[in-house]
């Protein structure tokens, strides 16, 4: 008899490529997010650590790529791609993104691959349209044609660089032609590990000795200590030190707006939106875990991450609440950190999918929010007290445009430059820190700081 794990034919769904593809039917469908997907199929499944590697490799790969491989595939596909039945139009991605980027993986192997797997799932038809459609592009592949880079320039940057038109359009609009296209360039990179050292559990010389010894390659953070960047992505959560709360896994970038906020041993600090809890647990290492941090999330689930997470770090000054930051009304902090919901525009390195999620509409929807967040953050903080309104997004809008809105109507408040207090190179024509993957090899992120005057 059939189980029901037959019946829904999740169990075709196996090895490598068959992950893949329902992971990837699933981002079509759903608004779930890539990262999610993927955690659950890489905890759920019994693939060795090579192959979770691999199955990571072609899902981020496939989304970070999927606008020149949809090009590729409309170009060769007889009709419509999009409305191609989902497993066929997915196996064709993964197979694709293997051809023009794996090189280890051969032409002859990723066809046959997905061809039995859309054999097994859709029969001999669709099996056959899949090995006609990848076999024509190997043979045509140095003679792909993309939209002529000068006459239509936005759609051959979205199509050669996989970003979506609108977005293109607007960086162009604002960065021009060179900076546009070394962003695009640096968004579709693969990721890197980046570990901030937990001093709470050990310091700098300790842990670069032990990556030594398990023989992970790193260098130094470029512009704040206590990050380094290692040479290639491993499972690092397993290592023992991971556990141990030795380090967290944390862009450089996430770091500004906590070196800004500058919170000292036996202060009250906020966070006010402070899942999943990295940069609450940079501020507590800065306290030495010595006075209080109060971090505020609206989702008790979010909050249980956060507090495992803290658990595993040794952190001991912090008191979290499950709470709407807009309905908090404590007030007293010298310290607030004000890293708000934003569009993550400045992380496609590590998220490619956002860049497929998001649109305009998202920016101007979120803009309400964050300004409500940083009004929120004024009236929490004590006289004196200083604001660090952060983002990790390179828009505009989302940005100094928010802050700027906010000092409009709160005189008692000042934009502080930040010169000094962080490498000049990040500091932006504000004042204010703004960093781009392609200018400084980290996420793009937002970081200004804002003291009460009276």
């Amino acid at each position: 008899m059939q189980n029901n794990t037959n019946i829904n034919g999740l169990n075709l769904y196996s090895g490598v490529r068959g992950l893949a593809v329902k992971i990837l039917n699933r981002i079509d469908r759903t608004d779930a997010y890539l990262d999610k997907l993927l955690e659950i199929e890489l905890k759920n499944s019994d693939l060795i650590s090579e192959d979770k590697a691999l199955l990571f490799e072609i899902v981020h790969g496939v989304i970070r790529w999927l606008g020149r491989i949809d090009w590729i595939l409309n170009g060769f596909y007889k009709g419509q791609f999009s409305k191609c039945i989902p497993n066929v139009k997915n196996s064709m991605r993964v197979a694709l993104y293997q051809i023009l980027f794996l090189e280890r993986v051969p032409h002859y192997a990723a066809v046959n691959e997905s061809v039995e797997f859309v054999k097994k799932l859709q029969g001999e038809k669709s099996a056959n349209l899949t090995n006609a459609v990848l076999r024509n592009i190997i043979r045509n592949r140095n003679s792909i044609r993309y939209p002529d880079a000068e006459k239509d320039t936005i759609n051959y940057l979205s199509a050669y660089y996989s970003h979506p038109y609108w977005l293109v359009k607007r960086w162009l609009k604002r960065f021009g032609r060179e900076f546009t296209e070394q962003l695009l360039i640096a968004n579709n990179k693969r990721p890197k590990h980046t570990l901030r050292i937990n001093n709470l559990k050990t310091n700098s010389a300790e842990l670069k000795e032990l990556l030594k010894k398990v023989g992970l390659n790193y260098t130094e953070g470029k512009f704040i200590k206590d990050y380094l960047q290692l040479s290639s992505i491993t499972n690092i959560t397993n290592w023992e030190y991971f556990k141990k709360g030795y380090f967290s896994l944390q862009d450089e970038s996430t770091g500004f707006s906590c070196k800004l906020l500058d919170a000292k041993p036996g202060m009250k600090v906020l966070d006010l939106c402070a899942a999943p809890g990295g940069k609450t647990s940079f501020i507590a290492d800065a306290m030495k875990n010595e006075g209080e941090i109060v971090a505020l999330d609206k989702f008790e689930s979010r909050l249980h991450v956060f507090n495992k997470n803290i658990e595993r770090l040794g952190i001991k000054n912090v008191r979290t609440l499950a709470k709407d930051a807009l309905e908090f009304n404590e007030t007293g902090f010298d310290k607030v950190l004000a890293d708000v919901p934003c569009t993550g525009l400045g992380t496609l390195t590590k998220k490619p999918d956002i860049k497929w999620k998001k649109d305009l509409s998202d920016i101007r929807k979120l803009n309400k929010l964050q300004l409500e967040l940083l009004t929120k953050a004024s009236e929490l903080v004590k006289e004196n007290g200083v604001i660090v309104y952060s983002t990790c997004t390179i828009e505009p809008e989302e940005n100094i445009e928010v802050v700027n809105k906010f000092l409009s109507k709160h005189s008692n408040f000042e934009l502080l430059n930040v010169k000094g207090e962080v490498d000049a190179s990040v500091i932006d024509e504000n004042g204010c820190v703004q960093t781009y993957p392609n200018k400084h090899n980290i996420d793009g992120a937002f970081a200004a700081k804002i003291i009460r005057k009276s």
